[in-house]
């Protein structure tokens, strides 16, 4: 995949992230979609990240699980074609990552404001 610009931190998506993250290192699981049945919508709306004031957002989202170091699942996600298009999708202009007891994941987020 050809490089993209930086991403920029965004506290609402760590926060989804994280809570992602740890939901899954608490109930044993690993899918995008909790056990309850919330999606990363769900869980980046709940966060804060959403289309209020705004006229179009995207998000997307990497997990990975086992990995012991930020170099692991970083290798683990760009050798993966899926998991490479989003950390190299030129649309995501934003970034939150987390990892709770080896359960990683990135949410990633782009939202354009209204004129």
């Amino acid at each position: 995949m050809p490089p993209v610009e930086p991403l920029r931190w965004n506290t609402m998506l760590e926060r989804s992230a994280y809570g992602h993250a740890l939901d899954m290192s608490r109930k044993k699981y690993f899918n995008h979609t909790s056990l309850s049945g919330k999606t990363i919508k769900n869980r980046i709306e709940e966060a804060g990240y959403t289309l209020s004031g705004m006229r179009t957002y995207a998000f997307g989202e990497n997990i990975a699980a086992g990995q012991k170091s930020i170099d692991q699942v970083m290798t683990s996600w760009l050798k993966s074609e899926g998991h490479c298009k989003n950390i190299m999708n030129n649309s995501f202009k934003e970034i939150g990552v987390a990892e709770t007891n080896l359960y990683w994941v990135q949410d990633f987020g782009m939202r354009v404001a209204r004129n």
